[in-house]
């Protein structure tokens, strides 16, 4: 497929935010980008008419019951038909912060046997609150995750998280279910420190108390991805927290690689 040939659907709802940051990498990777109202969606329903669909972060309706909830049910009773068919077609679903508690609360992440009837993980309140600053995440995929393969191994993005609920936890026993991650190759983000070790459970570096260090993870087939913090937020160099070290930024930053790495899967795969 022609770069200029691809769609990016954004979906937007009461509360999100990080939607134009997000419409502006895609578009300045020259992609076709759609920042649609949910409720447009829902009486369209024409989700095949495009590539990669796109989950943003913010406070969807007001984060009322739990973070993503209500968004996500929503979808789920309007159009969780045609989510399902478009995730069975292999094309790229993102969910950034809110949109990673969506798709948590929507069955499709982790998906261990496919999308879930009901929540297989939880993304609960933060240990120290909200949060909202700089954090480092390291690529720890094996390469299931194809929309992220132009990240080279161990890859550190320094990007910015704002949210109160995006500590990851799983359902006990939770080491059963950790290694079922492992073993699926799910497992794509984890909170690192200034040397790029792994925060082990260190409050300041790991900022959601989030089990195992965990930022970002994928289902089974790779397609659909899901990570709290925001590389929308660090896609250029003047964005970047410690541009002024070197006195001039560079003209893109740490989010880059991250977007380009999902319009060079598309352009290959379809």
């Amino acid at each position: 497929m022609k770069r200029e040939d691809i769609r990016v659907l954004l979906m937007r709802a009461p509360g999100t935010n990080c939607d134009l940051e997000t419409v502006r990498a895609f578009r300045d990777l020259g992609v076709q980008t759609f920042l649609i109202h949910t409720q447009k969606v829902f009486k369209e329903r024409n989700l095949l008419d495009y590539d990669v669909i796109v989950f943003p972060g913010g406070f969807s309706y007001g984060d009322y019951v739990r973070s993503g909830a209500v968004w996500a049910k929503e979808m789920e009773y309007r159009i969780g038909k045609e989510l399902t068919e478009f995730v069975e077609t292999g094309r790229p679903v993102l969910g950034i912060c809110n949109g990673f508690q969506v798709l948590v609360e929507t069955g499709f992440l982790p998906g261990f046997e496919g999308r879930s009837p009901e929540p297989e993980a939880a993304l609960a309140n933060n240990t120290q609150g909200y949060q909202n600053r700089w954090i480092r995440m390291r690529n720890v995929g094996k390469g299931t995750c194809n929309m992220l393969r132009e990240l080279p191994p161990d890859h550190l993005i320094r990007c910015p998280i704002a949210h109160g609920e995006g500590r990851f936890v799983l359902p006990d026993p939770t080491e059963k279910y950790l290694r079922r991650l492992y073993d699926n190759d799910q497992l794509v983000f984890r909170y690192v420190n200034e040397d790029g070790d792994f925060a082990e459970g260190q409050l300041w570096d790991n900022p959601n108390g989030a089990y195992h260090d965990i930022a970002g993870i994928c289902n089974p087939e790779g397609n659909v991805l899901g990570l709290m913090p925001h590389p929308e937020r660090a896609y250029y160099g003047h964005l970047m927290i410690d541009w002024t070290r070197t006195g001039a930024p560079e003209e893109y930053g740490d989010g880059r690689l991250f977007f380009e790495s999902i319009v060079r899967h598309v352009e290959r795969k379809f």
